[in-house]
């Protein structure tokens, strides 16, 4: 992984050890769906800043990323999974 990209995929982990496995902002445990979510509510990044701290504008980028990379794998006919290979469940 190299480049721009390859840092913002790196910004994501899956550890079955925290957070049951879910893919989180690397360093914290923030969920990549809970920045997803709270962002779908209040698209404003001063207030999700706010109530997270430890978050960075490229954090949210690699979610972004991640959440790109997993929709377009299912748009290419091929199940989504996460970077573990388990499937992401609907």
């Amino acid at each position: 992984m190299g480049g721009a990209m390859g840092s913002l995929r790196d910004r994501i982990v899956e550890d079955p050890a925290i957070m049951v496995g879910k893919p989180i902002v690397k360093g914290t445990r923030i969920p990549v769906a809970l920045v997803l979510e709270y962002l779908s509510r209040d698209p404003n990044f001063d207030d999700l800043f706010a109530d997270y701290p430890r978050l960075t504008l490229e954090d949210v980028q690699a979610c972004f990323a991640y959440a790109e990379r997993l929709v377009e794998k299912t748009r290419r006919g091929k199940p989504a999974t996460t970077s573990g290979g388990r499937a992401v469940k609907e």
